[in-house]
């Protein structure tokens, strides 16, 4: 994949200063001539020209459109807000498999104290358009604010629960949406798992192991995007 320059607006003639300048003629080196992708704010890219290097400037020559490389299914993730490193790891890693949205999840058994995660959410959304940015992404998936389990569970359409060990719900039809439910480090309370029975949730396994809560959700993102959606 070609060196990838994020603009507000893709233009003819494309002119690209700051931060993206830098890094794209300071690191990573373009010279005139080169190819590049550019995409926009609207989730549109392009092939692009490097017609020329100024001091302070870059300017882009578009060319035709990229293929959309955004999924099908969209994947909403729930996931519970566990130790903030490897939160952050599932932002990152769940964007590059393609989800739609990401909510973090407050739920019985989170460890984090409200203030711990609150405030985050810039740097989160940095870390998601990084993914994008990396992954060849055009759509940053949507970054919900911090909601209670009880609010996600009962949201309309396909839910599908993930706990180990637990029997697992007749397989459902797959739409063009789903949400991944993922829980903390702790595993759901008992008061969680009959409210997602309730409220007609689908429970599923991730195999025979117990696996991390940041192992279980980049597993259950890359299983489903695998099965239904462009994997």
């Amino acid at each position: 994949m070609r060196h990838r320059v994020f603009v507000d607006q893709i233009a003819p003639i494309t002119v690209v200063t700051g931060e993206e300048f830098h890094h794209s003629v300071r690191v990573v080196r373009l010279r005139g001539g080169e190819e590049v992708e550019l995409f926009d704010r609207s989730g549109r890219a392009v092939m692009a020209t490097v017609e020329s290097i100024e001091k302070e400037r870059a300017t882009f020559t578009a060319g035709e459109p990229v293929p959309t490389r955004e999924s099908p299914l969209a994947i909403h993730l729930a996931m519970a807000i566990i130790q903030l490193e490897k939160f952050e790891l599932v932002l990152q890693k769940a964007t590059e498999l393609g989800v739609h949205s990401i909510i973090p999840l407050v739920t019985d058994r989170i460890e984090l104290r409200s203030e711990r995660y609150s405030g985050k959410k810039d740097r989160w959304e940095r870390i998601i358009f990084e993914a994008v940015k990396q992954s060849g992404r055009t759509a940053p998936p949507a970054l919900e604010s911090p909601a209670h389990f009880t609010d996600v569970v009962a949201r309309p359409g396909l839910r599908f629960l993930f706990e180990a060990g637990v029997e697992e719900s007749t397989e459902p039809v797959v739409g063009q949406e789903i949400t991944l439910l993922i829980g903390p480090e702790g595993g759901w309370s008992d008061e969680e798992l009959s409210r997602a029975r309730e409220s007609g949730a689908c429970f599923r396994q991730l195999g025979p192991r117990r696996l991390r809560a940041e192992t279980a959700a980049i597993a259950a993102t890359a299983i489903v995007a695998a099965r239904f959606g462009d994997l």
